[in-house]
């Protein structure tokens, strides 16, 4: 197809839609996470006739948000005619994803599916007043929608705090020097407006945005339980997703892991304790157990990574990371203990470290988790996308159209 809209449902059709018009958001959801890959899985997946799964994958297509391929080529050896292929609409619209961290910032086009459409070059300079740095991201979204032509239904950001709810406030944006209780979502939306993108503005935790985003589209896919452990650039985050939710507390607060005890004789912590994950597994510890001098770019991530790569052959540097395999260790040995995941994943540097000696961090994990010596083990695996936080923070964009598509894509009234 060449990107058009389809025409709208009439006549029978329409009757069978209004029939399915409940099924719309559920609908593209499957479509959206890729469970959905025929109208044959559709119309099981929904529960509902042929008829009334083929009117609604149209109307989905009338919008502009899937594609329905009706001759698609039926696979070697198989019988009968082959089930309708359904997949987002490549020219369809995107939300705005912007992502801050201790080393700069980024924006992105979103489209459903979780695919990335346009990236803005990253920025390496965080200003201490939010408002500079979100109007900042914001504005190179919104070139990167001129350039595009691509329709904007709602913008998300990640920041690397904890955001409380309802009022949308970062409250320990500590490695970006912010003040605690930034409004974020507040000023990222006032930003929004003025530079006159379309949508709701949403805000949430890096590292939450991220599990999102691989529970979705990634290497979370069909977990029930599923603990996501990452480090970016600076610090360590937490997230879990239950029964295919994201589990964010009463307040948008759990899951605050960076700030477990796993060396109590270890390095002062930003919270007042000492030894905590947060200062005893990121980049900084890294490269400060291999006894390498930080330099000021590239990122702290990417020195880590680099040392990583291409030194590990090192005894210090090897000493290093096993050290940080065994801290990580310990924190994902309580945290199974407490949480009983059926898959953990693991993103930034710490899934280097997996890669680095996978069966050392497995081995710390089943030793000390009941659990695990019970079980056999639960599974620790690497993130799988790229800019995962970004393509999470579209997902909370996109969600209201995934929730209602009628209503989130209808035109503004006056």
């Amino acid at each position: 197809m060449d990107g058009k809209a389809a025409p709208r449902a009439t006549g029978p059709t329409q009757t069978r839609l209004e029939r399915g018009r409940g099924a719309l958001g559920p609908a593209l959801e499957l479509v959206h996470t890729g469970r959905a890959p025929t109208r044959a899985v559709l119309t099981a997946e929904l529960g509902v006739t042929r008829a009334t799964a083929g009117a609604v994958a149209a109307e989905l297509a009338a919008l502009g948000l899937i594609r329905v391929d009706a001759r698609p080529a039926a696979a070697a050896g198989t019988h009968g005619r082959p089930s309708h292929r359904l997949d987002v609409a490549e020219q369809g619209p995107v939300a705005l994803a912007a992502q801050v961290h201790a080393d700069g910032y980024r924006a992105a086009l979103v489209g459903l599916g979780g695919r990335i459409v346009a990236t803005s070059p990253g920025c390496d300079i965080i200003d201490p007043d939010p408002a500079q740095v979100l109007g900042a991201v914001v504005a190179a979204g919104a070139r990167l929608l001129r350039e595009t032509g691509r329709r904007c239904i709602g913008a998300g950001l990640a920041v690397p705090s904890s955001v409380a709810e309802p009022e949308g406030t970062a409250l320990n944006a500590l490695h970006v020097a912010w003040p605690v209780g930034a409004p974020v979502r507040e000023i990222f939306a006032r930003q929004v407006r003025a530079a006159g993108l379309g949508g709701p503005a949403f805000a949430g935790n890096d590292v939450n945005l991220a599990a999102l985003a691989e529970h979705r589209h990634g290497a979370g896919r069909g977990a029930r339980d599923l603990l996501c452990v990452a480090t970016g650039h600076r610090g360590v985050g937490g997230a879990l997703v239950l029964d295919g939710r994201l589990h964010t507390g009463s307040s948008g607060l759990a899951l605050e892991v960076g700030h477990l005890t796993v060396n109590p004789e270890g390095r002062p912590c930003h919270c007042g304790s000492r030894g905590c994950l947060d200062v005893e597994a990121d980049p900084l510890a890294l490269l400060t157990a291999a006894g390498r001098e930080p330099g000021p770019e590239p990122s702290l991530l990417d020195q880590a990574r680099a040392l990583l790569r291409a030194e590990y052959a090192q005894p210090r540097v090897r000493a290093a990371a096993g050290e940080l395999i065994d801290r990580l260790g310990l924190g994902l040995a309580g945290l199974v203990n407490i949480l009983n995941p059926d898959r953990i994943i693991l993103g930034g540097l710490h899934r280097e470290l997996l890669a680095a000696d996978p069966e050392r961090l497995r081995a710390v994990v089943a030793e000390r988790s009941l659990w695990s010596r019970n079980s056999g083990g639960v599974p620790i695996m690497p993130c799988t996308l790229d800019h995962n936080s970004l393509v999470g923070a579209a997902e909370l964009a996109w969600q209201p159209v995934l929730d209602d598509p009628l209503t989130a894509l209808a035109p503004p009234t006056d």
